[in-house]
């Protein structure tokens, strides 16, 4: 790590460091997890909208990944496997009809 302050120590410049981190973190799960950037708004009140839901539902997402103890990336990835799951047993149930 560099800091180009020189009169910062090792502790002071950890604790910079690990706020950082959690600000890259909430910007991957904005971008990654929540779709931020694959907005199809054109309009500014759409896109304000995509907007706040896109920060609303990062937020979700961490409160929900605290509660069951999974990074975002697995709590996703759970979300939709189960998705997944009842969308194919609705098509076999479709199919056996």
């Amino acid at each position: 790590m560099v800091c180009s302050d020189l009169d910062c120590d090792a502790e002071t410049l950890k604790a910079i460091y690990e706020k950082r981190w959690k600000v890259e973190v909430f910007h991957k799960t904005l971008k990654s997890n929540a779709s931020m950037a694959k907005s199809p708004a054109h309009t500014v009140r759409t896109q304000s909208n995509h907007i706040f839901l896109s920060i609303y539902s990062a937020f979700r997402l961490e409160v929900l990944s605290l509660k069951v103890n999974l990074n975002h990336f697995q709590l996703r990835a759970k979300i939709y496997m189960a998705g997944l799951k009842a969308s194919l047993g609705q098509l076999r149930e479709l199919l056996a009809a």
